[in-house]
Parts: structure tokens; C-alpha cells; sequence
């Protein structure tokens, strides 16, 4: 007889392992599938090593399992590294998930998707709180290739069927089950801070002279405890026949670097010096979630998101 499971791509990933300690809390069997030689960091967990878009390896999943929904996690993620390098972003991110999506069609039509997206995709927008409806202009390959594919899943969703919901990920940070940010290199600013600290180093802030109160860019960030809870949720959210669509998933408020720095501070009891360099490519000076969609449609509360200090706390205990 066949076993019940979720899949979760790029499932070594921080994503990927801190949902799959969340899908086990809730009773619920995770299969990671991942080509990358890293730390489990979950324990009890079944990991297939492969490519998401091998064919052979879903054939040998469904072979075996009755997949009840896939999470897409898998993909490439540091944005400048995109802009200097946008060939294997493309490859990824896009081609590579094509491929699992073909994979899907032919043997599990029905499966529902849940797919890692991000707020790259709005680029610099007009307005914040950014909500769903505003134009996708994004400034990297990184954000292109994540728009791209959102748009590759309303089509197959159109001709094939296929259910999905697209999270556009906020600014993640946060631990779950212990599980910890591992990142090469590290491009998210709370380790980054963390690292150094540790490292007896001044922190390196990228820009100071963004169109913000302390000219350093505004984040919207998000714990990754209530990042996992709106997974599980989109993917009931199917369940009950919801529409395919994106959400944003972030805690609807910003926070600049500075800040997220004086969190640190409040957090170590101390001082932390600071250096100053360039912005990086890419980067826009202001992302903030409207998350009113993820609230009224998904039942979406980020509980754990409301004070970065929660998650300054997290990273640091967890570096």
C-alpha cells in the first residue's frame, strides 16, 4: 500500500528542512528531494538525492508514494550572483522546474503545487504595502526567473489542470525545529550580522544612501515559524478548491538595516560598530508585504514576526 506524503524540493535547503520538521509537528510525512551534499538537519526524514527535473526520480517517487502535494523550494537564490551570472538562475529556476512540472503531468496531474517565489518579482514598486495586484518589474535575473515561473504554472494551470499557490517570500530569518540558516555564500542580513559579531567584525551594510528615514534599505522580514505555517495553509487552501494564484507571505511591516542592527543591540546588551559600503545590484530601497490576501483568504497570522528582536534572538543562538 501506498504512503501519503509531501515533497519538498531543494529539501535540504533552509526552507525545505524547516518545513519538513513542520509537516512532521503536524503528523504529515515529508520526502526531500535534493542533488546537494549538506547536513539533515531534521533527523528522521527521507531524502532523495537527484534533480527536481529528472523525470526517472518522480517516476521512482510515485512508484512508491501517494504524493499528496509538492512544495517547490528548489532554485538558486543570491541576487547579485544573478545579475553577474544569470545562466544557471535560468537553468534552475526555470528550466529545471519545466521539467519536474512535465514529470507532474504525466504522473500526477492532480497534485497540487507550492511554489517558492519571492518579492523580487515587484522590483522597485510604486507603492508599499505592496499587494498581489501590483506590476511585476523585477530588477534581477533572480527576479525575473521567479516571475517567469509563476507565470509558467498559470499556463500549465490553464491547459493541464494544475493547481497551484505562488508564496512570494518577504525577508526570511527565524528558526524552526533548530534548524539553521547555511547558506554559501551568506547574502541574508541577520547571519550576515550574526557572523560577524561572532567574527569580532564590524557588520558591512550594503548602501546609505537609499531614498529612506536612515538611508539604508527597508526589509519586510518574516519568522520562517509563520513562513511554514503559510505553506501547510496554501495547501489547504487548494483542498477546499481555492483558486491558483500568488500570495505575499511576509509580516506586513518594514524594518531598515540600521534597525534590524539595533536589534542586535538590544538583543547582545552592547554597542555593535558598523561599516559602509556600496549597494548591491538589484536591490531596491523599500519591500513591504500588504498581507492582507494571505490574512482573509488563507487565515495567514504571522505571530512570530512581529518584532525582529524574536528573530535577531533566533539567528543568534543558532549561528
Amino acid at each position: 500500500m501506498k504512503t501519503h506524503i509531501s515533497v519538498v524540493t531543494g529539501g535540504l535547503g533552509y526552507v525545505g528542512q524547516s518545513l519538513a520538521y513542520a509537516l512532521q509537528s503536524r503528523g504529515i510525512e515529508p520526502v526531500l528531494v535534493d542533488h546537494r551534499q549538506v547536513p539533515n538537519q531534521v533527523g528522521a526524514v527521507s531524502v532523495m538525492r537527484g534533480d527536481v527535473g529528472d523525470r526517472k526520480l518522480w517516476h521512482d517517487i510515485f512508484q512508491h508514494h501517494h504524493v499528496d502535494v509538492v512544495y517547490h523550494c528548489a532554485g538558486l537564490i543570491v541576487v547579485p550572483e544573478s545579475v553577474t551570472q544569470p545562466l544557471p538562475y535560468f537553468v534552475h529556476n526555470v528550466v529545471a522546474g519545466i521539467n519536474m512540472l512535465n514529470a507532474l503531468v504525466e504522473l500526477g496531474p492532480e497534485v497540487p503545487i507550492i511554489f517558492s517565489s519571492s518579492s523580487a518579482v515587484y522590483g522597485n514598486p510604486d507603492t508599499v504595502p505592496i499587494n498581489e495586484t501590483a506590476a511585476t518589474m523585477p530588477m534581477s535575473p533572480y527576479g525575473i526567473t521567479k516571475r517567469q515561473f509563476e507565470e509558467v504554472l498559470s499556463s500549465y494551470g490553464a491547459a493541464y489542470g494544475t493547481k497551484w499557490v505562488a508564496l512570494r517570500y518577504f525577508n526570511v530569518s527565524g528558526t524552526v525545529g533548530g534548524v539553521r540558516e547555511y547558506h554559501q555564500p551568506e547574502t541574508h542580513l541577520l547571519p550576515r550580522i550574526a557572523d560577524a559579531i561572532r567574527r569580532q567584525q564590524d557588520p558591512l551594510v550594503y548602501g546609505h544612501d537609499y531614498p529612506t528615514p536612515d538611508g539604508t534599505a527597508i526589509r519586510d522580514y518574516i519568522h520562517m515559524a509563520d513562513l511554514t505555517e503559510a505553506h501547510i495553509l496554501s495547501w489547504y487552501y487548494l483542498q477546499r478548491g481555492g483558486a491558483s494564484r500568488p500570495f505575499n507571505v511576509g509580516s506586513g511591516q518594514g524594518h531598515s538595516v540600521l534597525e534590524v542592527i539595533r536589534g542586535f543591540e538590544r538583543v547582545l546588551g552592547t554597542a555593535i560598530p558598523i561599516s559602509f559600503t556600496d549597494r548591491r545590484p538589484g536591490d531596491p530601497p523599500i519591500l513591504v508585504a500588504s498581507i492582507e490576501d494571505a490574512s482573509s483568504v488563507l487565515g495567514f497570522r504571522p505571530i512570530h514576526s512581529q518584532t525582529v528582536d524574536v528573530m535577531v534572538r533566533d539567528v543568534w543562538q543558532h549561528i
